[in-house]
């Protein structure tokens, strides 16, 4: 396999906007009592006290959000409003209630359509409100209706996020193809193949096999082309066949789909078994990439509990992939939380001084604790 290239782009994206390649992912938890609070007692991790839901909170706001309950509070604020307020309430609640961000992404992603339709296709209008919240999923979304809607999708891939044609907006164009191509991927890595740099072909495969492994869940024609028996057939289907520019970018969102399938939600001994899964992928030389973007994904989905997710990371027995793993977590941590000193205020709450080790490591901090 090539060098690789994917690690670079993701640390110059997460630098620009603390977004990269490993940012986003669109499933959500089965239900309220899957979405919210760190496990304690012998409760299941992510599940919430059954007292909690009682009653809403003094701002009026539900006391645990679910994916619909959010999405219809922001639709209707938006209808109400306008995107800028939508996206400014998104952000608080987000940072609020940090499991929301399992599902804030795709949420956004929807307010991006929405807003694409509302100003009747004017995209620097729709993008001229403040839209990075959620990993910039707004802006994704509104590139994937532009695209949905567009009369020349060849040609206006190239001309879309330009002149700036920033990371976010072309992993949006990423996304906008899996639309076009109706998730054929050779055809989705054509489209990608038109930038003319290869950071930017990368960044626009990001987004194609985002897409491919966790399309929206509130889109039913992107879920009838997900290609379920393929995925069901082949481990890391169809990372190990793509040119070696492009595997990077696949293994790393293909534990997605494995985390999807097996209900991560409701068996939390999913995330383990994400990293032992991963191992399919050595003779691919993609299973240190799958095995960052499990980390990743761990973070995710456990942006509340990040000592549970540290420990998740140690569960392998190979050195190589409890470093990988905790990579993973570092760099969606940092993805989430842009503000100084993010990677340090994580690596202090994890109790595995090994992986405490690791992660100083990838946050670019002294070994030890300052």
């Amino acid at each position: 396999m090539q060098p690789r290239v994917f690690a670079v782009v993701t640390a110059v994206l997460l630098a620009v906007l603390g977004l990269g390649s490993v940012m986003v992912t669109d499933w959500t938890p089965k239900s309220a009592t899957a979405a919210a609070a760190p496990a304690a007692g012998g409760q299941r991790p992510g599940a919430v006290p059954a007292t909690a839901a009682a009653s809403p909170s003094p701002t009026g706001d539900p006391a645990v959000w679910t994916r619909s309950t959010l999405r219809n509070k922001l639709m209707a604020e938006m209808e109400a409003t306008d995107p800028g307020v939508a996206l400014a309430d998104l952000d608080r609640i987000s940072k609020n209630k940090p499991y929301t961000v399992r599902f804030c992404h795709p949420i956004a992603h929807e307010l991006g359509h929405a807003a694409v339709q509302r100003y009747h296709q004017d995209f620097q209008k729709v993008i001229s409100f403040p839209h990075e919240t959620c990993a910039a999923g707004y802006l994704h979304g509104a590139v994937e209706e532009m695209l949905a809607n567009s009369k020349d999708p060849q040609g206006d891939i190239l001309t879309l996020c330009a002149p700036a044609n920033t990371g976010p907006c072309i992993h949006g164009v990423g996304h906008g193809i899996m639309f076009v191509t109706k998730q054929d991927i050779p055809a989705a890595r054509a489209l990608c193949d038109k930038f003319p740099s290869q950071s930017r072909r990368i960044t626009c495969s990001e987004g194609v096999f985002m897409q491919l492994f966790a399309p929206d869940e509130e889109d039913e024609k992107a879920k009838a082309n997900l290609p379920l028996d393929k995925l069901a057939a082949e481990p890391l289907y169809p990372c190990p066949e793509q040119p070696a520019l492009y595997q990077s970018a696949c293994f790393f969102y293909a534990p997605t789909f494995f985390l999807s399938s097996h209900d991560y939600a409701n068996h939390p001994e999913a995330f383990s078994q994400a990293l032992q899964w991963c191992l399919n992928a050595q003779a691919s030389g993609g299973a240190q990439d799958c095995s960052r973007g499990a980390g990743s994904r761990t973070m995710k989905y456990n942006l509340d509990r990040p000592d549970w997710a540290a420990q998740q990371c140690a569960t392998p027995k190979d050195t190589w992939q409890r470093q990988a793993c905790t990579q993973g977590l570092v760099s969606y941590y940092t993805v989430n939380d842009t503000s100084a000193g993010a990677a340090g205020r994580l690596c202090a709450q994890i109790t595995d001084k090994q992986i405490q080790g690791y992660c100083r490591s990838a946050g670019g901090l002294s070994g030890t604790l300052d």
